[in-house]
């Protein structure tokens, strides 16, 4: 405890929370009269993991993508609390020896920290809260609507989302996001530390692809940038809901997500951002339907709290028996973009090329392996969340398995991928980006090149798909 009677420090511990407005968990730190801020590297959180429970299986924790964009996060939050007076220390290791020796050190009497609601992050604070001797201080602040303010609480939620979206519309309220608070001093006993780069925690990245629609760079900077971009310089929200099914481009969505996801970004924030367009600009269907995400986004958040473990498990919340496959090469086929179906092919690409992938192409990709390969569905979502820079567990897990049919929705999730790809990507200009083999091909042969003569499809050196299209979607796609 503090030697000093007559001041208090407090350590806050920060994770997917690398921002000063609107967070909880640094106002209630910034109350005492010293402030250590904290970021600490787990090991355990790169480099190959194993998926555990029934049909277990490894998997690569954490990619080059997302890794990039947190570091960047790390380095440019340490900037902003420096401008502001104060640092961020920087740490590698376990969570759970780190955290109390520093708080030891500098004697600190509480440890803030974001509370959330996966099964591995509420692990890791119950280790770090058994190790401390202060007592572990959680604020809830990643979502839109506070847990506290659900009409039915958490347990009481529907674990479908439009009666959860009309009781929260009808019956809660967001709260007004939190201003940055004054920050206390930081007691100098303690080195800052070094931000490691990739390769110190065993990451290989890549350089952002040229044919990528953002080049994400990590940090509240950039998230409060892209916002302001969006909304005011390119005028983008005004028509959202007419553009948000868009394959191409910067601006046919938010692309808010990996700052909403690595915690660079509020909801609140965003939302608090529509109320002035819509009082600026205007307020119609589009302003109305990019909130209507951030409330699926609450969604998801609230479904892991509420389930717990049982999100992540085969038959999902439902608990439904499916003889899923074990196909390791039909999987590897399908990483690589190997399908043999463009539209399924360009997605998997943009996916690895990028890190990124539109709502739409992630929905045909996932259909397309654990509904028409009939693949554990638990194994498309592990290798989403290695190549995925906006990953975050309830969303990622959570619609991967409502595709999957075993998550928030007892209908049929299969999609018919080429009508989706006529449907969506009608010049066939997604497909040819991400498959050059099929450059020069017309629309609708770049989307069923199997219906080529066999001596032109043999040119190609593109692969046979890996179904048969026309038994498994029809013939009227």
């Amino acid at each position: 405890m503090a030697s000093d009677a007559d001041s208090d420090t407090a350590l806050w511990w920060l994770r997917r929370d690398c921002r000063l407005h609107d967070n909880p968990a640094l106002v209630a730190a910034a109350a005492a009269d010293r402030l250590l801020p904290v970021y600490v590297f787990d090991p355990t959180r790169y480099g190959t993991v194993e998926y555990g429970g029934a049909n277990s299986f490894a998997y690569e924790k954490t990619g080059g993508h997302r890794t990039r964009f947190r570091i960047e996060s790390v380095a440019d939050l340490r900037d902003r609390l420096r401008d502001r007076g104060s640092d961020l220390v920087v740490r590698t290791g376990d969570p759970a020896s780190v955290l109390p020796a520093l708080a030891d050190r500098v004697g600190a009497d509480v440890v803030h920290v974001d509370a959330r609601p996966a099964p591995e992050e509420r692990t890791a604070e119950k280790r770090v809260e058994a190790a401390l001797d202060a007592p572990l201080d959680r604020r809830w602040g990643h979502t839109l609507y506070h847990p506290d303010d659900l009409p039915n609480g958490v347990s009481g939620i529907d674990d479908t989302y439009t009666p959860f979206r009309k009781s929260v519309e009808s019956s809660a309220s967001i709260r007004a996001p939190a201003a940055v608070p004054e920050l206390p001093a930081r007691p100098s006993a303690v080195d800052a530390g070094e931000i490691p780069d990739a390769a110190a925690l065993g990451v290989d990245t890549s350089p952002v692809d040229d044919r990528a629609a953002v080049a994400f760079e990590g940090g509240e900077t950039a998230a409060l940038d892209r916002l302001d971009e969006y909304l005011w310089e390119t005028d983008s929200l005004r028509a959202y809901k007419q553009t948000r099914n868009g394959l191409l481009g910067r601006d046919y969505s938010s692309k808010f997500s990996a700052w909403l996801n690595e915690g660079c970004l509020s909801p609140r924030r965003v939302s608090a951002a529509i109320d002035e367009y819509e009082k600026r600009r205007v307020a119609n269907d589009s302003t109305y339907w990019l909130r209507f995400e951030l409330v699926w986004r609450d969604f998801f958040q609230f479904q892991v709290a509420k389930h717990g473990a049982t999100m992540f498990t085969p038959g999902g919340i439902r608990r439904r028996e499916v003889a899923w496959q074990d196909d390791p090469e039909a999987f590897e086929r399908w990483t690589r973009g190997e399908t043999g179906l463009p539209f399924v092919d360009a997605g998997m690409r943009e996916l690895n090329a990028t890190g990124y992938l539109s709502n739409r192409a992630r929905q045909n990709v996932a259909s397309f392996l654990a509904n028409d390969l009939r693949i554990d569905w638990r194994r498309g979502a592990a290798y989403f969340e290695t190549r995925l820079v906006d990953y975050d567990p309830a969303s990622n897990y959570g619609n991967w398995a409502y595709i999957a049919g075993v998550g928030n929705d007892s209908r049929n999730r299969s999609f018919d991928v080429l009508w989706q790809a006529h449907r969506y990507d009608p010049d066939a200009e997604y497909v040819r980006r991400w498959v050059p083999e099929l450059d020069g091909l017309a629309a609708e042969t770049a989307h069923e090149p199997w219906t080529l003569p066999d001596d032109e499809r043999a040119r190609l050196e593109y692969p046979e798909p890996m179904i048969d299209p026309e038994t498994q979607y029809g013939d009227d796609a």
